[in-house]
C-alpha cells in the first residue's frame, strides 16, 4: 500500500516537472533579460485569467463573424471570451513597454494592449482606455468593448523554462571533392 502511494506521488511529481511552469511577465524580468523587440515578438505569451469582452450590437450590424450574441436586458450583446491560459503573440509594440497581444489565429487586428501595472508588482496587465469600478473600455478589432472588473487582473505569463532553452540548428556538411 505504501509503495503504491509513493509511486503515485512520484508520478505526479514527474508529470508536474514536465508541464509548463508559467511565470508572470513583469517589467523587471523584461529589463533584466534585456530583450529586443525581435526577441519579444518571438515569445509565446499566455493570459493569466479569463477576459470577457462585450459590446451592444445594433440591429443593422449583420457581419458578426465570431463571438456570441446574447440578449441581456432586451439588448443584443456580442461577447468574446478569451479563456485563462490562451496563447497569444505580440503583433505590435507602440511603445517599448506596451504590447499588443493577439489571441486569435491569423488576425493581427484582434489584439488587446498590455503594459506594466505598478499596482500589481509591475506585471504586464490588461490596459484599458479607462477603468471604472465595474468595467473598463478597450479597443478590439476596431470596436470599443466593455470588460468586467475581473478582467482587469488579467496579466501576461510566459514559460520561462522554454524561453531559456537555447535552440540550435545543426547542419551536417558532406564535404567537397575536386572534380
Amino acid at each position: 500500500m505504501k509503495i503504491q502511494m509513493y509511486l503515485a506521488i512520484a508520478c505526479v511529481g514527474f508529470f508536474a516537472s514536465c508541464s509548463p511552469q508559467y511565470t508572470y511577465f513583469t517589467k523587471s524580468l523584461y529589463e533584466k533579460e534585456n530583450w529586443t523587440k525581435d526577441d519579444i515578438m518571438r515569445i509565446q505569451f499566455y493570459n493569466s485569467r479569463d477576459i470577457t469582452l462585450s459590446r451592444a450590437v445594433n440591429d443593422d450590424e449583420t457581419s458578426i463573424t465570431e463571438g456570441k450574441i446574447r440578449i441581456i436586458n432586451g439588448k443584443k450583446v456580442q461577447q468574446v471570451v478569451i479563456r485563462q491560459g490562451t496563447p497569444g503573440v505580440v503583433v505590435l509594440m507602440p511603445k517599448e513597454d506596451r504590447f499588443a497581444i493577439s489571441f486569435e489565429e491569423a488576425d493581427n487586428d484582434a489584439y488587446l494592449m498590455f503594459g506594466p501595472n505598478p499596482k500589481y508588482d509591475n506585471r504586464f496587465a490588461l490596459l484599458a482606455q479607462d477603468w471604472e469600478r465595474e468595467s473598463g473600455k478597450v479597443h478590439y478589432k476596431g470596436q470599443v468593448y466593455n470588460v468586467d472588473a475581473g478582467s482587469a487582473y488579467s496579466s501576461l505569463m510566459v514559460d520561462l523554462k522554454r524561453i531559456g532553452e537555447n535552440q540550435y540548428e545543426t547542419k551536417r556538411v558532406q564535404g567537397r571533392k575536386v572534380h
